[in-house]
């Protein structure tokens, strides 16, 4: 069983459960760099080039980040201070001023109707007895997991939404908050193509067990929806789904590995790539050009 470790200062140096800013966990605390799912996922989607270069200037939170930070804050208790701005637009130098003092201090500054609308959310979650039960009750909110992968000696990191002790036959059950558009079945099922949820699922089983919390973590996704009524579905990943996460997660594992060790960062194609139609508008042509 490994034990907690307060991480005031921003290097990690041993495997183990951490108690960190979320600033801190995605600064990388560790020296020469560790791998998040988030990181992994982002080098297969796009190249190492562009992973390098977004790690070295990360970009401002959107809206729609901000946002799905301040539901966390609400149903997880951690997180930024959130500011309730009385004006309705940031039309105004006032509201400017407001909002910019509230960024400056490090509070995500929600306008009336957004306030509203993630208490409202954190409300639904509460109300969802399984939702508050994966996400709540006995656990800690948002610990940071740092270990090496053993083949590759890669430092790899999670940041656990909700992290509860194991249950007396020894099984954790590990959930992680999305919001979204949509919370249908059918939805989330694309998601897991999307925005990768299978890898991190998978990533966060490798997690728990290679810190030594358990061997059998059951992962939920606990979904919801950003528009009243602010629907709630919680959905376990498949062994399949969790499977073919794992193995995306050693294709981008073993890349991350061999650029840290070459120090090259190579971009989408290097030379000449030949690019030809996709191949829907490919077999159209043939069809045509062969009836």
């Amino acid at each position: 069983m490994s034990t907690l470790t307060e991480a005031p200062e921003t290097v990690v140096t041993a495997p183990g459960v951490y108690a960190m800013d979320a600033d801190v966990y995605h600064a990388d605390p560790v020296p020469g760099g560790s791998l998040s799912s988030s990181g992994a996922r982002k080098l297969l989607a796009t190249c190492p080039a562009r992973y390098r270069w977004e790690a070295d200037h990360p970009k401002k939170p959107t809206k729609a980040m901000e946002l799905g930070t301040a539901a966390h804050k609400l149903v997880l208790g951690v997180g930024p201070e959130l500011a309730r701005i009385k004006y309705a637009t940031y039309n105004t130098n006032a509201a400017k001023a407001a909002r910019d003092e509230a960024y400056d201090r490090g509070a995500v500054p929600l306008k009336p109707d957004e306030w509203d609308q993630v208490h409202a959310m954190a409300d639904a979650i509460r109300a969802n007895e399984l939702a508050s039960a994966l996400l709540g009750g006995t656990g800690e909110p948002e610990r940071a997991l740092f270990w090496r992968d053993p083949p590759t000696k890669v430092w790899r990191r999670a940041l656990i939404d909700w992290l509860p002790p194991a249950d007396p036959t020894g099984r954790l059950y590990l959930a992680d908050y999305k919001t979204a558009d949509s919370a249908h079945p059918d939805s989330i099922a694309k998601s897991l193509i999307n925005f990768g949820y299978h890898m991190q699922g998978a990533w966060y089983e490798d997690a728990v067990r290679a810190v030594g919390l358990s061997e059998d973590v059951p992962y939920f996704l606990v979904v919801q929806e950003k528009t009243e009524p602010y629907l709630v579905s919680v959905v376990q990943l498949t062994q399949i789904a969790l499977d073919a996460g794992r193995h995306e997660n050693r294709k981008a594992i073993g890349l991350f590995a061999q650029c840290q060790k070459t120090g090259v960062w190579p971009p989408y194609v290097e030379g000449v790539a030949q690019v030809g139609l996709p191949g829907w508008a490919e077999n159209k042509f043939l069809q045509e050009v062969t009836s």
